[in-house]
């Protein structure tokens, strides 16, 4: 959206968030063309914010983006709040406390966001979160005001740093990618790019643990290990059977696994969005396990959901819970509250005795493209049921 011309875009999940914000640019009158199994082709010629499909804003969390994004394609437009996962409170203040200090004017009436903007400037932004969706849409607005923007606290997670990547392809000026200090100097105009995105380190941490709690052996390939170090790190410490390659992981059933203390942290620290993920795996160590999320004070609310299949699991607040194990799981009716509560769930159904239901599948789907097609071709008894 930051340029006129033509960008292609290769490595596309093609997930339901995506999907939206795709039906999003073009409800906007944005020209956009999938133009094979993963890649699509977008041409930001001409921008309609006033035409904006309010209801698939709503719907996934990447619609924040759209304010950094917009504030250099249009003088004034309104959007609603953005929507996503339901892991607790979830403020956009961070990212629009920034914008506005770059000359945004920005009211909410009604539930709805009204945003103005003369002309954005270079500032020194600090931010009081290392907030991946406010690095982006300063990255975004800076790149095009005037002046030089310096973020500072600014998030270091790689597909922050694949932003910058592209947003350099286009002609953009930054320097400190990777690092908690951006610098931007505004340029007057971005030109178009091909651009490839990362392989999703969430999903291949994902796989690998599927790997591990299941029978066999399997190969997670188009993996980056080096967005995983921590992750693959506190695998091995439990005892996980790996073998790494230079874009691969082999991953064997692992059984005698040790219990392990999991803390969610700021990149390079271990992924919030995969703490769900190695509870599974929790489940199956011996001994006294605990998970800390700082941040979400909604991220276990999967809990109660595990607890129905046998899981013996202790939340000793809404931010710390004791994982026992090992414990069998007996399959249940269960619900998907987000993407990665969702993808736990699947996990524990794949180890589970018996048959589970899980059902609002499409939090999964947010997130993981044709799961059960994937997971049946390593041998999964899964399937989608239509309600």
């Amino acid at each position: 959206m930051l340029t006129q011309d033509e960008c292609i875009i290769d490595n596309v999940p093609f997930i339901e968030d995506i999907l939206n914000i795709l039906d999003i640019l073009k409800s906007m009158g944005v020209e956009v063309e999938k133009t094979g199994t993963e890649s699509v082709k977008i041409k930001a010629e001409k921008v309609e914010p006033e035409k904006m499909d309010f209801e698939k804003v709503s719907k996934t969390r990447i619609s924040v983006l759209f304010f950094g994004a917009l504030l250099n394609r249009s003088k004034k437009f309104k959007i609603p709040p953005p929507g996503g996962d339901r892991i607790g409170l979830r403020p956009i203040s961070v990212q629009l406390n920034a914008l506005e200090k770059m000359g945004a004017k920005i009211n909410r009436k009604e539930g709805i966001y009204e945003v103005s903007c003369e002309k954005l400037l270079g500032k020194e932004i600090v931010l009081e979160e290392f907030s991946v969706t406010a690095t982006e849409a300063v990255l975004m607005a800076g790149c095009l005001a005037e002046g030089k923007t310096i973020i500072k606290g600014a998030a270091a997670e790689p597909h922050v740093q694949d932003l910058g990547e592209m947003l350099l392809k286009m002609g953009a000026k930054i320097e400190g990618l990777g690092t908690h200090t951006i610098k931007i100097e505004g340029v007057e105009k971005l030109h178009g790019c091909s651009h490839s995105v990362i392989p999703d380190p969430i999903e291949a941490g994902t796989f690998i643990i599927i790997g591990a709690i299941a029978p066999g052996k399997i190969k997670v390939t188009g993996v980056d290990l080096t967005h995983l170090d921590l992750f693959l790190a506190k695998l091995e410490e439990m005892g996980v059977n790996l073998e790494k390659g230079r874009d691969y992981v082999i991953v064997s059933h692992s059984s005698n696994l040790n219990s392990a203390k999991v803390q969610a942290l700021p990149y390079p620290g271990f992924p919030t969005d995969l703490l769900p993920i190695i509870i599974p795996l929790l489940i199956l160590a011996q001994g006294k396990s605990l998970v800390h999320d700082p941040l979400y004070e909604n991220r276990f609310n999967y809990i109660q959901e595990l607890k129905k299949m046998g899981a013996d699991i202790e939340m000793v607040d809404p931010h710390r819970t004791f994982v026992f194990g090992p414990t069998k799981l007996s399959g249940a009716n269960i619900d998907s509250w987000d993407i990665r509560a969702g993808a736990c769930l699947v996990m524990a159904a794949l180890m589970a005795e018996g048959k589970t239901t899980i059902e609002n599948a499409f939090q999964i789907d947010r997130g993981y493209e044709k799961i059960e097609e994937r997971l049946q071709k390593i041998g999964a008894d899964i399937k989608r049921v239509k309600e």
